[in-house]
């Protein structure tokens, strides 16, 4: 076997093979042994035809396919055993020619990852304020939860709520059509079209009417899309909205009561705070992983972003599929080719692929850790919220060794960006300060 490195690009490997002919014969005599066994030729008891019987039966192809599936993964293996490649995973092979047999090889390589220094990134979250505009923000929109809607005798005006009957068609294909539905009539609302709103305030109960809007062209039904729908409604009654008085009244009757405004209002800050808080924290977070993406350096084979692209193009699928359909279908109803998808998720595919592996070699660095009662912790929270009837099932699924490496691998990354978040706020340095000091008080004590 002679094995040429035709170049190393892109984090890949460039191998040509070629095979002696005496590795091929004795290839093709050890798949004729494995054929002839479990082929039936008449006139021979199984395993018992010459070699060119055994040929003619079957045809040269398929006995050199057989050899080639044997030969080529104990070649490839051996190939770059010999030029000392740290591959990533199988290779991919493309064969040239049979007689001699020549083969391509290309070796998707370890990735390469040069982390800039990430210890220095200091970062606090953003200071939060809950304003009285914030809090009366939340107090309108319980009083709107709690509001009654009362019958009116006069023209339907925004916000009000409608009892409508509906039927709508466009190209002969029916859109809509409803009995009696609710329908809140808002300036904002685009259901089921823009403007059907506009067309229904001013109209009086009990009176019909009939009006054409233009279907936009990002229409969900395709068939309809860029044509002409034609609506014919009747109002049945008019409704408008009576909210309650803000007193402590009304701030007893929500949720689990408040004894007053004041407590409610207060309760809402506190709220609002805690959410503010976290969010602030979570974009800290996010704005730290990209400081340390940016900092780094990496090369990694195109193999794993089309991986990635894989795992984003099955997310987008997973809800159409789950209705029966397929791929294609999918493709035709967003108009669009499969490499054309595949195309638009490469960025945020590559970006997945540079910040897992950025965040990986920062997890090495820390020497981050997950142990087995971590993994079953995460397992237990995970399946809290499931259906009694489906806990075993779910539970036995999430204890696979499969699954258990992936929670594994999530709680490392979540690790990891605490890690960063500690460093970054200077709690990483405290917390060694503080050991350092326990340590040193307990040889004192000595």
């Amino acid at each position: 076997m002679k094995v040429t490195r035709e170049k190393t690009e892109d984090r890949q490997a460039f191998l040509t093979v070629e095979m002696e002919s005496t590795e091929l014969e004795e290839a093709l005599e050890r798949a004729y042994h494995r054929l002839v066994k479990k082929t039936d030729i008449p006139g021979f008891r199984r395993g018992k035809a010459p070699r060119a019987m055994l040929e003619s039966y079957i045809g040269r192809e398929s006995l050199l396919k057989e050899a080639l599936n044997s030969l080529i993964p104990d070649a490839c293996d051996n190939a770059i055993k010999e030029q000392g490649i740290k591959a990533l995973t199988h290779p991919n092979v493309e064969i040239i020619q049979t007689e001699p047999l020549v083969f391509k090889v290309v070796v998707p390589l370890l990735p390469e990852i040069r982390l800039g220094d990430y210890r220095q990134i200091r970062m606090s979250p953003e200071p939060v304020d809950v304003t009285e505009d914030n809090i009366n923000s939340v107090v309108d929109r319980i009083r709107h939860e709690q509001a009654n809607w009362e019958p009116v005798e006069r023209p339907v005006e925004f916000n009000d709520m409608v009892v409508i009957d509906i039927d709508g068609v466009a190209d002969d294909k029916a859109l809509i059509n409803r009995k009696g539905t609710e329908y809140h009539v808002r300036k904002d609302q685009n259901l089921p079209l823009p403007g059907f709103a506009e067309q229904i305030v001013g109209m009086k109960r009990d009176e019909e009417k009939e009006f054409q809007l233009h279907i936009p062209e990002d229409f969900p039904k395709k068939e309809v899309a860029d044509k002409q729908a034609i609506f014919k409604i009747k109002v049945n009654e008019i409704k408008q909205e009576k909210l309650p008085e803000l007193n402590d009244d009304f701030a007893r009757g929500v949720d689990e009561g408040f004894e007053s405004m004041d407590k409610l209002r207060e309760f809402i800050s506190d709220g609002l705070k805690k959410t503010a808080e976290e969010r602030a924290e979570s974009e800290m977070r996010e704005r730290i992983i990209q400081m340390a993406v940016d900092q780094a350096e990496t090369e990694f084979p195109p193999l794993l972003v089309e991986v990635e692209i894989d795992k984003l193009l099955e997310q987008q699928l997973r809800r159409w599929q789950a209705s029966g359909r397929d791929l294609d279908e999918y493709l035709s109803n967003i108009n669009k080719t499969e490499q054309q998808l595949r195309d638009e998720l490469r960025p945020a595919a590559t970006k997945r692929v540079v910040r897992s592996l950025v965040l990986g070699k920062i997890s090495q660095e820390e020497h981050v850790k997950v142990d087995k009662s971590e993994v079953d912790v995460e397992i237990d929270n995970m399946l809290k919220d499931t259906a009694p009837e489906r806990v075993d099932d779910l539970k036995k699924f999430l204890n696979t060794p499969e699954s258990r490496r992936s929670i594994m691998d999530v709680l490392v990354g979540r690790k990891t960006v605490e890690r960063l978040a500690d460093i970054a706020s200077g709690q990483e340095i405290d917390k060694k300060e503080n050991k350092a000091n326990d340590e040193e008080a307990k040889e004192e004590k000595r």
